[in-house]
């Protein structure tokens, strides 16, 4: 059993489907001491090698008359992305007969026809890698779920006898200044009441005290009145009665004569 077989390969999502022929640039990520960056590489594809996680691709270019090639793996997270800039027509898997060409004889013809093929093979591979995004992000989702349920049902059970031991302190002391409140409440409803039965009396004299003056007053004047009423009802008797029985008395002495 080979050992490539046990590992399992995971492809790079950001390197399209590429051929021998193509001209690529490549971003891929270069750590300068405590600095990292991306750097930029075009050329022609001369290179492809196919063989699961090992799989790379050779990129050449002509620099200022030199011939630089560089190799990328496929599967290398150092790749930024990778853009097909022009797709060039070959009849062969490895062009290393470019090596010895230089200028217009190294150029090759470009290969037309082939933008729809890749925006099917792009859709081809969206559609699985969409899939198999929603299927990780399904557990994940559950997992966090979880999780934050089972954090509040924690939070919440420790929360329970902190709240159970705050309300238990606070009993006591409730009891305690209700305790302390009571007799000071019956003192104060004793004083009230005692300073009520005493009020009760002096008011209830005061009203009677009031009820004789008025009645007498009253009675002092339904006299008043009264004997004012008689006095102007009885007229004094006038004193020419007197005078009138002296006048029918002479007659008779003067019939006697």
């Amino acid at each position: 059993m080979e050992l490539a077989s046990l590992v399992e390969v995971k492809t790079n999502p950001h390197v399209p489907q590429i051929r021998t022929g193509d001209t690529v640039r490549v971003s891929v990520k270069v750590v300068e001491g405590d600095r990292e960056r991306i750097q930029n590489f075009q050329g022609l594809v001369i290179r492809m090698r196919r063989g699961g996680i090992a799989s790379n691709f050779t990129v050449r270019r002509v620099a200022y008359g030199v011939g630089v090639e560089r190799t990328f793996f496929l599967t290398s997270p150092r790749l930024e992305k990778v853009e097909v800039l022009r797709h060039g027509k070959v009849r062969r898997a490895n062009l290393y007969y470019l090596r010895k060409l230089s200028g217009k004889a190294a150029q090759l013809k470009e290969r037309r026809g082939l933008k729809d093929l890749e925006l099917k093979a792009e859709d081809e591979i969206a559609e699985p890698e969409a899939s198999a995004e929603a299927a990780l992000a399904e557990p994940e989702a559950v997992a966090e779920t979880t999780v934050t349920e089972t954090k509040a049902v924690a939070e919440k059970t420790a929360a329970e006898p902190k709240a159970v031991a705050k309300k238990t302190a606070k009993e006591p002391k409730a009891v305690v200044e209700k305790t302390a409140a009571e007799p000071k409440a019956s003192a104060e409803v004793t004083a009230a009441e005692t300073k009520a039965g005493a009020e009760v009396p002096v008011a209830e004299k005061k009203a009677s005290a009031e009820v004789t003056v008025a009645e007498t007053k009253d009675s002092a004047e339904v006299t008043v009145a009264e004997t004012k009423a008689s006095a102007e009802v009885a007229p004094t008797p006038k004193p020419e009665q007197p005078q009138a029985v002296k006048e029918e008395a002479a007659p008779e002495v003067e019939k006697s004569t």
